[in-house]
């Protein structure tokens, strides 16, 4: 680990900040701050935290001593002066002479004494920092130091390493007691440079950010070093060779294994993202033959239990021509895992009088041997969060047992972590979406409707792939929608390169629960006179390729086990054919059959099969030329082609959308045809 303190990238921030009134003390503690959060080896996803003490005025311009400490919810990799709130200094230095109090009134005295009162909370490590002397102060979650302190003989190793250079400190949680503890530390040994946090991490202080920043790379890489020239291998396979399942099918099967009955959810089944990771030091350790014994300690850090659990769970591997073996497996230990962490629950629980709520009790990293580590999450980012860190993990447990053995916090210290309101807070978020944790495919998605169905579902809460044969026009698509939503490129009409999205969409998200089926193209002509390579052409894009992405769709929701929604885009010419379109409406027609008949079939596997008829929608289908053909193929003008309905009004593909949306949502309801059309009698169904 190097120094990447730069005077010219230095002086460039300064002048970026110096406009806007920013003081030199405050521009080097966003510089170093950011040094720090960049290097996942020191801080990963919001941990670390930094502090400076300088002066700052409030509105009626009276001048303070203040601690800037980081708020909670700012990343330090790309802090702003407003991550770094000021809270006046000399109240919370009186809180060293009392004795006790709580979590709550810690957090509402330091937050009472914000210069402004809209900051983010500051760092539940504040009283830390402030009772520290120092202007600067750096702490991080350092992998080297956290692979040595996590062990029997983690106090006489950091003595050796440092001796009296540091002062140490037995885990305490943070907070209060930690600051008092902390500081009762440091004063036996004002000469300290540092101060190592047993099964925590490190604080290094200075008078000025660039030695607090280089103190703490100076001593991560004395750390480093012990860990170099003693580790030793204690690897020893415990794998068979064999072909294994693909990770597309292993990923659908986790995520289906992972679900739990939730009756405000979709479908009544609360769902998860997962992500998949893997690279040679990962397979070194999910294949170790004492994987179950390292791998179940406990975390790293207590800061990463919110985000992996207590454990991960642990799978062996999938045989290529034993799936079902695997999805037996992969159930019966999500099962296990779910029991186990009730118990784990309860019997912590009993310490505070019952007064905790569970949480669920799903497992977030999967390691799976032969193939690597899998994590869930509510969302694409939550679950990408949790595979960081069980990566971060698996680095320093790896480092931790080739220089003796890997110890973690008691339980009874990891359940006051995982269920104490502080840590929580950091991973509250808006109100319960409809479609949270949800994957949907839409095809066609760089069309007029395809985009407009992507984008509800996104505003819905669900993570949609947007899939076109042209992938740049996707790509667009989902920069505009902004969160959620993804690019993949398909060309429908071609089995292999439908096979090939889905295996991406599934290796990419873990599995997939609803498919808007909307890719379509028209022709014209009388039927009696059309050539036949035009129906044909007609047919593979607006029936075979539904064919092909249902199919598809069904094996992944077959897999998963949790059931799934097929949506169908059949138009009303389906329904209501129209002069001189044929070689648009008879496959429309063909695919009303398709939904009906996958409903028929497939509704024993939980899978619902419904169909949208929309009407005279401006899309690539419908476009300028089409309507002015129409419209005369009609006798009619064009604004009356397009409003020629009972409500006198032109359908949009926004509407079109709210009836794919309103169809997922319908759980009890399948081989449903819903007619976005303003009304037209021709078109009735029944």
């Amino acid at each position: 680990m190097i120094s990447l303190w730069s005077d010219n990238q230095f002086k460039s921030l300064e002048n970026d900040l110096i406009d806007k009134e920013i003081h030199d003390d405050l521009i080097e503690r966003i510089y170093t701050t950011r040094l720090l959060g960049q290097d996942s080896n020191l801080v990963l996803h919001g941990g670390g935290n930094t502090s400076l003490k300088t002066k700052d005025k409030d509105v009626t311009g009276k001048i303070h001593d203040v601690l800037r400490i980081k708020g909670s919810g700012w990343d330090m990799s790309d802090i702003q002066p407003a991550g770094l709130p000021s809270v006046k200094l000399d109240p919370l230095l009186k809180l060293k002479n009392i004795k006790s109090i709580t979590d709550q009134e810690m957090v509402n005295y330091v937050r009472s004494n914000l210069l402004d009162i809209n900051s983010p909370n500051p760092s539940v490590e504040s009283l830390l920092h402030a009772f520290l002397p120092h202007k600067f102060i750096d702490h991080t979650h350092a992998s080297a130091i956290l692979s040595l302190t996590n062990q029997k003989k983690g106090i006489n190793i950091c003595k050796e390493i440092l001796g009296d250079s540091t002062g140490i400190v037995p885990y305490v949680m943070p907070g209060f007691e930690l600051a008092k503890k902390a500081l009762h530390v440091y004063e036996q040994n004002r000469k300290i440079t540092s101060l190592i946090l047993m099964n925590h991490g490190i604080f290094t202080f200075a008078s000025n950010a660039k030695e607090s920043y280089e103190n703490m790379i100076f001593t991560v890489n004395k750390f480093e070093d012990y860990i170099n020239k003693n580790r030793k291998n204690f690897f020893i396979p415990n794998v068979k060779v064999d072909k294994y399942l693909p990770v597309s099918e292993v990923a659908s099967i986790i995520r289906g294994a992972c679900t739990f009955k939730d009756e405000f959810s979709f479908d009544g089944i609360s769902r998860f993202i997962v992500t998949f990771r893997s690279n040679q030091k990962i397979l070194n350790y999910v294949n170790g033959k004492d994987l179950s014994r390292y791998s179940q300690v406990g975390v790293v850090t207590p800061d990463h239990i919110i985000r992996t659990k207590h454990i991960p769970l642990l799978l062996s591997e999938p045989i290529l021509s034993d799936k079902n073996k695997f999805k037996e497996e992969a159930s019966i230990a999500v099962k296990k895992f779910v029991k186990e962490y009730k118990s784990y629950f309860i019997r912590n629980n009993i310490r505070y009088e019952l007064s905790k709520s569970e949480l669920d009790p799903i497992p977030r990293v999967v390691l799976v041997k032969g193939i690597g580590l899998f994590a869930l999450g509510r969302s694409l980012k939550e679950a990408n969060i949790a595979a960081d860190i069980a990566e971060n993990t698996i680095d320093i447990i790896t480092d931790s047992e080739s220089l003796g053995g890997f110890e973690s916090i008691s339980e009874s210290d990891l359940f006051d972590v995982e269920y104490w309101s502080l840590e929580q807070a950091k991973l509250l978020k808006g109100s319960k979406l409809p479609f949270d944790g949800v994957v949907v495919v839409v095809t066609g998605g760089g069309g007029e409707i395809g985009s407009a169905v992507s984008e509800l579902f996104v505003k819905y809460g669900a993570h949609v792939a947007v899939l076109d044969i042209n992938y740049n026009l996707a790509k667009s698509i989902c920069s505009n929608i902004g969160r959620n939503a993804f690019p993949f490129e398909c060309d429908v009409t071609n089995n292999e390169s439908v096979v090939l999205a889905f295996e991406n969409i599934t290796k990419f998200f873990g599995g997939i629960d609803i498919v808007v089926s909307n890719a379509g193209a028209a022709w014209e002509g009388k039927i009696g006179e059309v050539d036949d390579s035009i129906l044909r052409e007609s047919f593979e894009i607006n029936f075979f390729s539904h064919q092909t992405v249902a199919s598809n769709a069904v094996k992944v929701m077959k897999n998963q086990n949790m059931g799934g929604v097929l949506l169908f885009n059949i138009s009303k010419q389906a329904i209501n054919p129209g002069l001189n379109f044929g070689p648009y409406g008879l496959p429309k027609a063909a695919t009303l059959f398709l939904v009906r008949q996958y409903a028929l079939d497939h509704a024993s596997d939980g899978i619902r099969s419904n169909a949208v008829n929309p009407d005279r929608i401006r899309s690539g289908i419908l476009n300028n030329d089409l309507i002015s053909s129409r419209s005369k193929a009609r006798g009619l003008t064009e604004k009356e082609y397009m409003t020629a309905n009972l409500l006198g009004k032109e359908i949009k593909a926004k509407d079109v959308a709210l009836a794919f949306v309103h169809q997922a949502l319908q759980s009890k309801t399948t081989a449903d045809v819903t007619t976005v059309d303003g009304g037209n009698i021709s078109a009735i169904l029944r």
